[in-house]
């Protein structure tokens, strides 16, 4: 059953240990270029490098791109009630929550692509 993880690092460690975090990658990495945002993580990343580089892409979207931001956040499905309980008051905070919210959304995917095939 899938448990959905409580904070980033949890996330990766999961998608480490079911060895699905190159399918993790390859789902963030389609979903960006859907929404038309080229984003190309290596498989190679490291899980602290590519949560910091997801939360500064995020963090540039939101100052600078915000309706490519909603579009992308639309493509990859976040759950809107969830964005909505975010405080937006704090944009590098707000911007580390949303790619969190990317992230699990993602691994969900990822998860039971795996699961139910």
């Amino acid at each position: 059953m899938f448990a959905a993880p409580i904070n980033t690092e949890s996330l990766l460690a999961q998608a480490q240990a079911e060895t699905l975090y190159l399918n993790l990658i390859e789902q963030i990495n389609k979903d960006f270029n859907l929404a038309n945002e080229g984003i190309d993580f290596p498989l190679s990343i490291s899980p602290d490098e590519l949560k910091i580089q997801l939360h500064e892409k995020i963090y540039r979207m939101i100052q600078y791109k915000f309706a490519e931001y909603l579009n992308l956040l639309y493509i990859i499905d976040v759950p809107e009630n969830e964005i909505k309980q975010l405080d937006g008051s704090d944009l590098v905070i707000l911007a580390e929550q949303v790619a969190f919210l990317i992230l699990k959304r993602e691994w969900q995917k990822v998860w039971f692509r795996k699961n139910f095939r």
